[in-house]
């Protein structure tokens, strides 16, 4: 069991070694959280070699995730947020699922099993619970990276991608300083969205979002999320805990939704630790 107080929570994240934004945006997410009564949570890194966005580089750095996870739960996690979300889906439709159930296994066999949660996982099971059905999105990536997204998106969410813009920037360093200003013109401005349900304005967590979020749905008129607000609030989830965050649009703003036709695993903290206990 944890030591931890019931009120403050351990959040795990595994980043590749380029990453910056994901260790800025999902903090500032939970302080905002913490800001309106929640409980308190601290943050513990570790790192994949990871610098040139490539599909090779991205199955090699996938495999020191293993080694990450099972480092972090000696540090005795409450849950693990995984990225890079690309380096899952060039693996294939719903990887993110035998992805979890890999980390997971580490964690349990390091000796303190904990929740896992990807930021492949989260965005298709945050669009499939907000009943999305057509969505349209921004990437950084070069465009056959882009086409892998759209495919995997498609197909484990089961939606329509009505429009995919590539922004084909490959040296992730360059993608963690991109504009979040010319983020929102690209959305406002370029980005077909006839028919979309919502934008996935970024759908790379290294990509920086949040505080484009509600300027873009100001702008366009629809709900606008990103791999680290999808990844933030299913930390929350597999937390047991309410997933609204206010200040950042609607979306995030929202208190979960269950549909009996989806898939969620959403299982409270402490009966999925009691599940994973070899």
């Amino acid at each position: 069991m944890s030591t931890v107080s019931p009120t403050s929570y351990r959040v795990g994240l595994i980043v590749p070694s380029s990453n910056v934004t994901m260790e800025t945006e999902i903090p500032a997410l939970l302080r905002a959280y913490e800001a309106r009564g929640g409980p308190r949570f601290t943050f513990h890194g570790a790192r994949m070699r990871m610098k040139k966005v490539t599909a090779e580089s991205l199955l090699a750095m996938d495999k020191e995730g293993v080694t990450c996870a099972a480092y972090l739960a000696d540090a005795q996690m409450d849950v693990l947020a995984y990225a890079c979300l690309v380096a899952v889906m060039v693996q294939g439709p719903r990887a993110h699922v035998a992805v979890g159930e890999r980390l997971g296994a580490a964690t349990a066999e390091a000796g303190y099993p904990a929740p896992i949660v990807t930021s492949a996982g989260a965005l298709v099971d945050e669009i499939k619970a907000a009943g999305y059905r057509r969505v349209s999105l921004i990437a950084p990536y070069l465009p056959e990276l882009t086409r892998v997204v759209v495919e995997y998106i498609e197909q484990s969410a089961n939606v329509e991608v009505i429009d995919a813009i590539s922004l084909s920037v490959s040296d992730n360093c360059e993608v963690g300083r991109l504009s979040q200003p010319n983020l929102v013109e690209t959305a406002a401005n370029r980005l077909n969205v006839t028919g979309a349900d919502a934008i996935v304005l970024s759908s790379c967590v290294q990509m920086p979002s949040l505080n484009a979020l509600k300027a873009a749905e100001d702008r366009v008129g629809l709900p606008c999320l990103s791999a680290a607000s999808c990844t933030t609030r299913q930390i929350l989830k597999r937390l047991d805990l309410d997933p609204a965050i206010q200040g950042f649009g609607s979306f995030v703003a929202s208190s979960a939704r269950t549909a009996a036709r989806y898939e969620m695993d959403v299982t409270p903290l402490a009966a999925k630790r009691q599940e994973m206990v070899p």
